[in-house]
Formats: C-alpha cells, structure tokens, sequence
C-alpha cells in the first residue's frame, strides 16, 4: 500500500492511496457472496450460482462497488494513520484507477484541523474567587438544609406568595388569538422560580383557589420563537390549588437526619463550614483553570471551519438530550414548554460550540508545542485510578476505553492545563 499527502490552502489537502490487489481481490470475494444471495439464473437456486458464471453473466466490474465498500474504510484508514493526517469531516473520495488484478488507486479530498497561532499562555493573570465563608453562607446553608425537608401544605383560604407551588390552567393569546404552547391544565408551577416569561409570575401573587385572572405580560425582544419575540400577551388564568412550604424546626430527631455525624447544632455548624470551605475551595480552582483556559484561547489566533462548529453542535445536542432524559423529560417535551424547537436551540449553542473547537485546538497546540507526552505508567495509573473509582478491575476498564487514545489526550490536556495553573502570575 503507498499513500501520498498534498496539502492545498486553508484547511484542505488531497490524499492519493492504493489498494493492493490482493486486498480488492479479498472484498471482490466478499462482494460476491453478499451479491450472490439474491441473484438467481435458470438451473440454479437462489445464491447458488457459480462465481464464474456470474462474472460471464454480469461481469466482474459488477461487484466493484461493493468491493470497495469492504476494503477502503482500512485502506483509508492506514493511509491518514501513515500521513499523520487528522481529518474533521467525511472525505470525498474518487476513483483514479481500478481494474481487477492491479492495485486501485483512489484520492480523498481531506479537510484538516486548522493551524493555530499561539498567544501568551504562560504567566497569565486572572482574578481568583473569595473563599472566605461567612457565618451568614453558614445560616444560610442550614435554613437551606430545613427547607429541603420542608413539607408542602395546602393553603386552603390564603393567597399566593413566593414560594408557593401553584397548580392552574392557563391560556395564552396573542393578539387575540391562541399560540402553539400557551396552553394547559393542571400545570404546576413554583412562584418565584423565574421559569416563566417575566411578569407571570407576578401577576399570580394574590390569588387565591379559584380566582381567574387576565395576566398580560411581553415576550423579550430575544426570545427563543420569533413569532413572539416583543409581543405582548394575555394568559387567561385558573387557580387549582396552593401548597406552601411548611419548614420545620431544627429539633434532635431532624437534627440527626441533616448530619447522622453531630450531635449538637454547633456540632452542625462546624461540619456545614467544613464542607462550604471545601466546595468555595473547589469553585476557586474550577473557576481558575476555567478562566486561564479562555484566556490562553482568547489569545490565539485560528480560522475555524464551520463543519467543527456543527460536529460540536451535535455534540452539544446530544448531550442537552440526554440531560433531559436524566430529568425525565424528552425533546418533544421541552419543545413545548420552552416553545423553542431544534433549529432555534442550536443557533442558540452555536457560539458556545465555536467557543469549544477552538479552545480545544488551543490546548491541543499547546501540548504539541511543549512536547507534552503520556508515558505507559501514567496511562496504567490513570486507568487503575478510574478502576478504584467505578468499582471495576483494570482490565475492564481497558476493554471499556478501546485503544486508551482519548484517555491518552485527556492525560495530555491535564498537563495543558497544569501548565497554565503553575505558570500564572500570581
């Protein structure tokens, strides 16, 4: 097999490859035994005719096509392994020579990564969080704690207030007429949580079960559907039912079900300061890598290509899909409470998956440029690290991760980012 790479301008390059004609010999046979199934000639049954006969009958270049399906997803794949090539999109392949006995040469019009120009990512400044904790974060985390075991409890004669879980209908009308996902029944809602369009739920203090109400309100200029975007609109309201959170009091009883490890509340007190150190410790370092990442990235300079932007998007799709599944809840459903359907969803993800791909490549180059390598031991602590964390022997985990490829840059951007923590200006 012979390969040659031939890099144009911008991102593209085409790869001329071969493949030798004992491989095409081997996909021509298995061409004919899928082709052969469903071909039949009098005198033979179904799949049962002879090779040569079939290639007297409808020629041997009949099977060419599916010969090629066997053969060039491995030939492409030895020919950008040989050329070191990274693809970042399917390629467009053509035929340049095929003839049975002689080996094929094909070409692949190839879009690459682009180049990046690397900015200042060493010595970087950024502002680094507070991590005091205040004796108002620790009351307030311990009324947080009473809340979540609030019970909710009817109110039956009193109005609504913040904090209130209200069920009602509403119909919504713009213009005077009616609009796709401005309607339900039933529809429970927490008064104060900001999920509706703003001045609902506003417009719902002070009712009490039964009340109708007219609440007009208007939609933001950037909303997510255009059709409503600015408009100002009338939801016809009907109150079912309000619970409001009954907290209870930090007694013994609730006191062990907070913290099973205390036995006092400024036994309390001292674990909950313990665990918000922790976690404003935590939100610190996040935050810094975050910001030193961004920073090295807003320094660099790539021109991306928008195929990176829309794999991205995907990426990003998929796993806003499988959030909601995680939630209970399916597209077709955030569909209609959001009222923003996929289009709108992913023009709205699109800088932030542009955001990602060059971040991304930052980090790559930087790794490349530092000759940030990932040696075999590191690679096994990684993987005997990950086997203790999920409760799976080793070799588990290997057969898991493949080829331990993804593994290994993961590794590698570590070193990035530790690079990027370790050199900052302090």
């Amino acid at each position: 097999m012979t390969q040659k790479w031939e890099k144009h301008e911008g991102n593209e390059g085409t790869l001329t490859f071969t493949v030798p004609s004992e491989d095409f010999e081997k996909g021509l046979d298995e061409a004919f035994k899928k082709v052969s199934k469903d071909v039949s000639l009098p005198g033979f049954r179904k799949g049962k005719i002879p090779r040569k006969m079939f290639e007297s009958r409808f020629g041997v270049e009949s099977l060419y096509q599916d010969a090629l399906d066997f053969v060039l997803p491995d030939a492409y794949r030895k020919a950008i392994d040989a050329e070191d090539i990274n693809p970042i999109d399917q390629p467009e392949i053509d035929i340049e020579e095929i003839e049975r006995g002689k080996d094929v040469v094909l070409t692949a019009k190839i879009q690459i990564e682009p180049e990046v120009k690397l900015g200042e990512y060493k010595g970087l400044k950024v502002d680094e969080l507070d991590t005091e904790v205040t004796d108002e974060d620790v009351e307030n985390e311990i009324n947080a704690m009473l809340e979540s075991h609030s019970d909710m409890v009817i109110k039956e004669d009193g109005e609504i207030e913040n904090g209130d879980l209200v069920k009602f209908d509403f119909d919504g009308y713009v213009d005077g007429e009616a609009f796709d996902g401005g309607k339900a029944e039933d529809y429970e809602l927490e008064i104060g949580s900001g999920n509706f369009i703003p001045g609902f739920e506003e417009g719902m203090l002070g009712l009490k079960v039964d009340d109708e109400k007219d609440v007009l309100v208007t939609f933001p200029e950037d909303y997510h559907a255009e059709h409503l975007a600015g408009k100002e609109a009338t939801f016809k309201v009907k109150v079912h039912s309000i619970k409001a959170k009954e907290v209870p009091e930090l007694d013994e009883e609730l006191l062990k079900e907070l913290d099973k490890d205390v036995s006092s509340v400024e036994e309390l007190r001292e674990s909950v300061l313990k665990d918000l150190q922790a976690e404003k410790e935590t939100a610190r370092d996040n935050k810094l890598r975050e910001d030193l990442i961004m920073l090295a990235s807003d320094n660099s300079e790539v021109d991306i290509p928008e195929v990176m932007v829309k794999n991205e998007t995907d990426r990003m799709v998929q796993e806003f899909s499988q959030n909601l599944a995680q939630q209970g809840l399916n597209f077709e459903m955030y569909q209609q409470f959001s009222g923003q359907d996929e289009k709108a969803l992913r023009e709205q993800m699109k800088d932030d998956a542009r955001k990602r791909v060059k971040t991304n490549l930052t980090l790559k180059q930087i790794a490349i440029d530092e000759n940030f390598e990932v040696t075999d031991e590191e690679l096994n602590a990684e993987a005997e690290k990950m086997a203790t964390q999920f409760n799976m022997s080793v070799e588990d985990i290997k057969r898991t991760l493949g080829d331990l490829s993804m593994l290994k840059d993961d590794l590698r951007l570590q070193k990035v980012v530790s690079l990027l923590v370790d050199s900052r200006e302090q």
